[in-house]
């Protein structure tokens, strides 16, 4: 057995470690939280063209009829669960999330919900709501006197 000298502050974080830390588990790699909660976690792309806002999620597994969108003002929620496999065994690695899963998303700018598209293609949903005539680009022409 050998002696070795105590050092306290050898294990002490410094600001700066715990900053990155912080940083990297909740915007960098976000799924190691994600792990640690419950339920899956719903990756989104949210883009606009000139006449809508569409967002697209990545649900596999997941039937178009099980899940559920609804369209509150300019908030949009997204629901579903995605089910675990129906086999026997025990897992060796498991880094797929199953259980429900509801995302909400605050669009900030005003949209026709009435006329908004679900499309739903290999296990990807494609939401299309058009924007509100009220903030779509007025094209003037000029007329010469």
């Amino acid at each position: 057995m050998s002696i070795s000298r105590w050092e306290p502050f050898k294990e002490m974080m410094t600001l700066r470690e715990a900053m990155d830390r912080l940083f990297e588990d909740s915007f960098v790699r976000p799924s190691r939280v994600m792990r640690q909660g419950t339920g899956a976690y719903l990756p989104l792309d949210i883009y606009t063209t000139k006449d809508a806002v569409v967002i697209r999620a990545s649900v596999p597994g997941v039937k178009p009829d099980e899940m559920e969108i609804t369209i509150e003002g300019d908030a949009v929620t997204l629901r579903g669960e995605i089910k675990p496999p129906q086999e026997e065994g025990a897992f060796l690695l498991q880094e797929q999330r199953y259980g429900p899963f509801a995302r909400s998303i605050e669009l900030a700018l005003p949209v026709q919900a009435d006329k908004a598209e679900a499309k739903f293609e290999n296990g990807v949903l494609t939401l299309t709501i058009p924007k509100a005539e009220e903030i779509k680009p007025k094209v003037i022409k000029v007329k010469s006197a």
